[in-house]
């Protein structure tokens, strides 16, 4: 395949506030996603109430057994993790953080 040389390339502008490309806002970055953004807290509610129950449990403060630590531990971070990132991402995106929009949320 050949390739040019003699292709002459021109500058781009120094000023992009004017170029179109970076002041495109579609109307999903607008709306917001109710449904997750319900969600979102309740998995962090679940999640801190299955970790505070796994923590009870190995330290001897509930009855059980060490598998439904194990068990109640895993469900704790499956749900506080996910809990925890949308809510952050909801709360940034509401107070108008730079770099957060609703958007980063998927909607269900």
């Amino acid at each position: 395949m050949a390739t040019r040389r003699n292709v002459q390339y021109s500058p781009l502008p120094a000023d992009d506030a004017h170029n179109l490309r970076f002041n495109y806002a579609p109307k999903s970055y607008r709306r917001i996603p109710w449904k997750s953004v319900a969600l979102a807290p309740f998995l962090l509610v679940i999640g801190i109430s299955f970790l505070s129950l796994s923590y009870f449990i190995f330290t001897s403060h509930m009855e059980g057994d060490g598998s439904q630590a194990y068990g109640l531990l895993f469900l704790g971070v499956l749900a506080f993790l996910p809990g925890y990132y949308d809510t952050r991402v909801a709360y940034y995106s509401w107070r108008g953080a730079p770099g957060y929009t609703f958007a980063s949320i998927p909607d269900y």
